[in-house]
C-alpha cells in the first residue's frame, strides 16, 4: 500500500511539472517573447494536430506497420541468435564483439545507404528498425541466459533433465525480465527508427509528413508530430511493461509481500 501511494505521488509530481512547463511555454508565446514561426504555442500545436488529424493517422498507420514489422523481425532474430550463442561458447566469443562494434555505427549514417540499396519502399525502413531493435533484445537475452544459477543447472542435469528442458524450465523464465528490459528499449527505438528512415524518401509515413511540413515552415505541425511520436513510444513502452507483469508475475511476489 505504501509503495502504491509513493508511485501515485511520483506520477502526480511528474504531471504537475509537465503542466507547469506547458503553462510557461504558453505564457512565453502569448507574450510574444519568441516569434510564433520559431516556437508555436501549445494551443497552436493542438489545433494543428486536430486540423490534420485524418492525414496524420494515415501516415501513422504506415509508420506503425514498418515499426512493428522491423520490431517483430528484430525480436525473432535476437531470440534465435541468443539461443545459439548461449548453446555455443565459440559463437558467443566470435559474435559478441562484432555485435558490440555494430552499435558504434550511427543509425542516421545507415539510413541513406539502405535507401540506396533497397529503394524508397518499406524495405529499408523495416531493415533499419530491425537493426536498432535487434541489439538490446539480443544482449538482454544473452545476459539473462548467462545469469542462470549454475547449481540449479547441475541439479537438473543430475536428475536427468535434457538441455532443452533446462532451457525451457530454468534459463528462459529467468531471462524474461532481461528480455523485457531490452524490449522496452527496442520499442522506444522502433517508431523513431522508422521515422528517421522515412525522412530520406518515400510517399507516406510520419517522417514523410514531417519533411513536407518542414519545407512549408509549418512548425506547429512539426511540433505536433514530435509530441505524437513521443506519445506513441511511451504507449508502446507502457504496453511492454504491462505484458511483462502478465508474463513474469513471480518477479513481483516479493514486492507484494512488502507492501
Amino acid at each position: 500500500m505504501i509503495k502504491k501511494f509513493q508511485n501515485i505521488k511520483s506520477k502526480a509530481s511528474s504531471l504537475s511539472l509537465l503542466l507547469m512547463l506547458l503553462a510557461v511555454w504558453q505564457l512565453v508565446c502569448s507574450l510574444e517573447l519568441v516569434p510564433p514561426f520559431l516556437l508555436p504555442s501549445p494551443v497552436s500545436v493542438v489545433r494543428a494536430f486536430a486540423a490534420d488529424f485524418v492525414p496524420i493517422m494515415g501516415h501513422a498507420v504506415v509508420s506503425l506497420t514498418e515499426a512493428f514489422a522491423g520490431l517483430s523481425l528484430g525480436v525473432a532474430g535476437a531470440f534465435m541468435l541468443a539461443v545459439l550463442m548461449d548453446r555455443s561458447n565459440y559463437l558467443y566469443r566470435a559474435l559478441y564483439p562484432i555485435m558490440l562494434i555494430t552499435q558504434t555505427v550511427p543509425t542516421v549514417a545507415l539510413a541513406p545507404l539502405l535507401v540506396l540499396w533497397m529503394g524508397y519502399g518499406a524495405a529499408p525502413k523495416i531493415v533499419l528498425v530491425f537493426l536498432v531493435c535487434f541489439f538490446p533484445v539480443a544482449v538482454g537475452l544473452l545476459d539473462g541466459f548467462r545469469e542462470a544459477d549454475p547449481d540449479a543447472i547441475v541439479l537438473l542435469r543430475s536428475m536427468g533433465a535434457r538441455e532443452s528442458q533446462i532451457f525451457l524450465h530454468l534459463k528462459l523464465p529467468g531471462a524474461l525480465p532481461r528480455l523485457f528490459s531490452g524490449l522496452r528499449i527496442a520499442v522506444s527505438y522502433a517508431i523513431v527508427g522508422a521515422v528517421i528512415a522515412e525522412w530520406l524518401g518515400g510517399s507516406s509515413g510520419l517522417g514523410v509528413y514531417m519533411t513536407r511540413v518542414r519545407k512549408s515552415y509549418a512548425f506547429d505541425k512539426m511540433f505536433a508530430i514530435i509530441f505524437f511520436v513521443s506519445g506513441l513510444s511511451i504507449l508502446l513502452m507502457r504496453l511492454t511493461a504491462w505484458l511483462e507483469k502478465k508474463m513474469t508475475p513471480w518477479a513481483r511476489q516479493g514486492d507484494g509481500k512488502e507492501s
